[in-house]
């Protein structure tokens, strides 16, 4: 049977089936991190939201062109056209060059996906690398009449591109509630209009990241660059764009903006967004002061404003995760130690299952029901991406697992068969989740300390064996004391920390 992918566009604001362009090539980019500071929990849900978008997409057999950029000029502080450059501000505190402070966040935004096992982008341009392509984009509007030079800077001219077309269409705004809510925006001296936003901006004598240009020495406006580099790399008209909600207005409505005002058209068929990560209920932020790094998150230490601890512990990054994954990417999602316990318990659970499951031997028969399993993940994936549900199909096949395990049920070769292809290609290749490792060493002798509590094991076997039952309990109970989860199954001995 032929699946169709149906996905929410925020644009036609109802879910549709996603139709490529170019069939069997699809074209996705995704607005990646302005690079000032480390990597948030808040940067984890669109990268992985997406992450599990293209891995599915090639799963059904799509080959994606997925594009994720790296902000390292022109996001100014205020999110508008008021205040200094987030990197530029950055290096003068830390009295580094501002490549420097791109560089230097950028390899640890890429380090800490890694660990998450988000897939790298088949490219990931830089907004500092396309300048030239920024500034074609803002002559072209220029051009035709939709933006305006006032003292060396370049802004859009709303009110002209709102008489030929309409501004507002992805965030649902009127021109007249833009305008209203903008009237304290600095710097509208020199606009016509306080809404109108920025294509280009003079540079100050200060302002150390700059360009010439046939306006001034400056630098682009922060909407530019992924109109710019989506263009270039994905084409004039390209399938997906993704990002978090926050950037529905203004970024994604700017966007829109300049692709119509230099090109005529909308350049994107399917606009998709996650929701937020809370703490709270606030959205979780560099700019609210709420965030938590993910490498305080890896080692379980943040204080709250007033000193107060905040983590309970460390959480793996599989934890994260999978965290993530269990709700939906348009619900909100809020963080507490209590949800991320629980999330830590819930993939232990499965990936035990996991790997009981390639342990288990077949039988003549099957006593478990596991033809459904592929179908169901599979239409749970297709409408719109509904992770939470296939992890819910993939604990019902837990029990089956488990229960096969302790001998009540049979499974014969093919349903095994089955049930292995099917975990595989849901949990690794399209959730993205491995086992998190079972015990940390400082000293880098992980594997030293499994084959330590094998031995153990192995004498408590032959304690059980000899009936020399005070052995084989004490083992197991001071295993247990240690952290130790021992499991005696009809197949041998598992343990698990």
């Amino acid at each position: 049977m032929e699946r169709k992918l149906v996905i929410y566009n925020t644009l036609k604001r109802f879910k549709e089936a996603f139709e490529p362009l170019h069939a069997p090539h699809v074209g996705m980019y995704v607005c990646g991190p302005t690079v000032y500071g480390d990597p948030h929990l808040g940067h984890t849900r669109p990268t992985v939201t997406f992450d599990v978008l293209f891995r599915y997409l090639q799963h059904m057999g799509y080959k994606v062109r997925y594009v994720r950029n790296i902000t390292d000029v022109g996001h100014l502080e205020h999110d508008a056209d008021d205040g200094e450059d987030k990197i530029a501000k950055k290096a003068r505190l830390e009295q580094l060059e501002p490549m420097e402070v791109a560089q230097y966040y950028t390899r640890r935004f890429n380090e800490a996906m890694a660990k998450l096992n988000v897939l790298p982008p088949s490219i990931e341009p830089h907004a500092t690398g396309h300048i030239i392509e920024q500034q074609a984009l803002v002559q072209q509007i220029l051009d035709n009449g939709y933006a305006y030079v006032s003292n060396g800077s370049v802004y859009f001219d709303i009110e002209k591109y709102n008489e030929d077309f309409k501004y507002g269409i992805l965030s649902g705004r009127t021109l007249e509630n833009i305008k209203d809510a903008s009237r304290d925006l600095a710097g509208v001296g020199e606009k016509k209009n306080q809404a109108d936003f920025a294509l280009w901006k003079k540079a100050q004598p200060e302002h150390i990241m700059r360009w010439p240009s046939p306006w001034s020495d400056g630098f682009p406006g922060w909407h530019c660059e992924c109109t710019a580099m989506g263009r270039k790399y994905l084409g004039e008209t390209f399938d997906i764009h993704g990002g978090g909600m926050d950037l529905i207005f203004p970024h994604h409505e700017c966007e829109i903006a300049q692709a119509q005002a230099s090109m005529g058209h909308q350049a994107v068929r399917y606009w998709l967004h996650n929701n937020m990560i809370t703490i709270n209920g606030k959205k979780m932020g560099k700019s609210l002061g709420n965030f938590i790094t993910l490498d305080e998150l890896f080692n379980g230490s943040h204080k709250d404003a007033e000193g107060n601890e905040m983590l309970a512990q460390p959480y793996s990054p599989m934890t994260i995760r999978f965290f993530i994954l269990q709700a939906h990417y348009r619900s909100t999602l809020d963080f507490s130690n209590e949800a991320l316990i629980a999330a830590e318990k819930g993939l232990q659970r499965l990936m035990e299952a996991y790997a009981r499951l390639q342990k288990l031997t077949a039988s003549d028969t099957s006593t478990v029901d596991v033809k459904a399993l592929r179908d169901n993940c599979e239409d749970a994936m297709c409408d719109d991406l509904n992770t939470p549900i296939v992890i819910s199909y993939l604990f019902e096949a837990v029990k089956a697992i488990n229960s096969v395990a302790a001998g009540d049920d049979k499974i014969s070769a093919a349903d095994l068969a089955e049930l292995k292809d099917v975990f595989k290609v849901m949990v690794e290749d399209v959730l993205g989740l491995s086992a998190p490792e079972e015990m940390s060493a400082s000293n880098g002798n992980t594997d030293a300390y499994r084959k330590a509590v094998d031995l153990l094991l192995e004498i408590r076997k032959e304690a059980k064996a000899k009936k020399d039952w005070a052995t084989s309990d004490k083992i197991r109970n001071q295993l247990a004391e240690y952290g130790f989860n021992i499991k005696d199954t009809k197949d041998g001995v598992e343990w698990s920390l």
